[in-house]
């Protein structure tokens, strides 16, 4: 059994062209697990990723702040304590809104691939 404290994860600066801007870390909450990828992604206001799909389900369960879940077809606005589970294979992108920092876990099958849709 391992106990991990988000807190005390370090957060590391990422830099990519997925997201909208360069205010962006990510905490890597479970580096030695052998079946899914667990990690806090945080936002900075206004910052979204890009249209994107994974090839596995997606979870994201948000920690702190406001922020928007949107497909081609629909946009939600999303906040602390809202999970949210993706389908494979579904064009979508997630991010903070112009007011609010924006953090979520994001919790999917180790191994998987997402393909950037937006440039």
């Amino acid at each position: 059994m391992k106990v991990v404290k988000i807190d005390e994860v370090k957060k590391e600066a990422i830099s990519t062209p997925l997201f909208t801007g360069s205010d962006v870390t990510m905490q890597v909450l479970l580096p030695d697990s052998k079946e899914f990828n667990v990690n806090v992604v945080n936002f900075g206001a206004g910052v979204r990723n890009k249209f994107h799909a994974h090839d596995s389900e997606q979870v994201l369960i948000v920690t702190s702040g406001k922020g928007f879940i949107a497909t081609e077809t629909e946009k939600k606005e999303i906040a602390a304590g809202d999970i949210v589970i993706i389908p494979a294979g579904e064009k979508h992108w997630h991010g903070a809104t112009e007011n609010s920092e924006f953090s979520h876990i994001y919790v999917s099958r180790l191994g998987s691939r997402a393909t950037q849709l937006e440039s």
